[in-house]
C-alpha cells in the first residue's frame, strides 16, 4: 500500500474539503482517465484495490498512472478509551480529492478493454467517477 517515506509532521489537522481541483485536472500520461465528480478522502487501500482490479482486468498490459497519492495521515483512539488525552495514533494515509481531480489514468490498450477496467476501478472508489477519453477531454478544453 502507498503511504510516505518521511513527512514534515505526524499528525495533520482533518481540514476541509471545498471547491475544485485546479491541479490534477487534465490528461498527462494515458488515453483513458477516471475522474472524480465529488469530493472526498481516498485511502491507501481504496488506491490499492483500484490499480489491482486494473491489472488484473488488463491482464497487465498497456500502462497504469496512479495520480494520487496518499499523504493526508488520519489518526484514530483505540477502542474503549475514554475521551481526552490527546490526539490517536496515526491509522491510515488518505488521498484529499476534489472533483475534477484524474485519479488514474491507462493508455496501450484497446478502448473497450481500457473502459472496463476503468469502470470497475471506480466500483472500488468512494466516490462518483466518470470515465474521460483523450479525445471528449480537448474536445472540452
Amino acid at each position: 500500500m502507498l503511504m510516505p517515506k518521511r513527512f514534515k509532521y505526524r499528525k495533520h489537522h482533518k481540514g476541509k474539503i471545498r471547491g475544485m481541483a485546479h491541479r490534477g485536472n487534465t490528461m498527462v500520461h494515458g488515453e483513458y482517465a477516471l475522474m472524480a465528480l465529488e469530493p472526498s478522502w481516498v485511502t491507501s487501500r481504496q488506491i490499492e484495490a483500484a490499480r489491482r482490479s486494473i491489472t488484473n482486468y488488463i491482464r497487465r498490459g498497456g500502462k497504469v498512472w496512479i495520480r494520487i497519492f496518499p499523504d493526508k495521515p488520519m489518526t484514530r483512539k483505540p477502542a474503549e478509551t475514554r475521551m481526552g488525552k490527546g490526539k490517536g495514533a496515526v491509522d491510515h494515509y488518505v488521498a484529499v480529492v476534489k472533483p475534477g481531480r484524474i485519479m488514474f489514468e491507462l493508455g496501450g490498450v484497446r478502448s473497450e478493454l481500457a473502459l472496463e477496467a476503468l469502470r470497475r476501478a471506480a466500483q472500488k472508489m468512494p466516490v462518483k467517477c466518470k470515465i474521460l477519453t483523450r479525445e471528449e477531454m480537448e474536445a472540452s478544453e
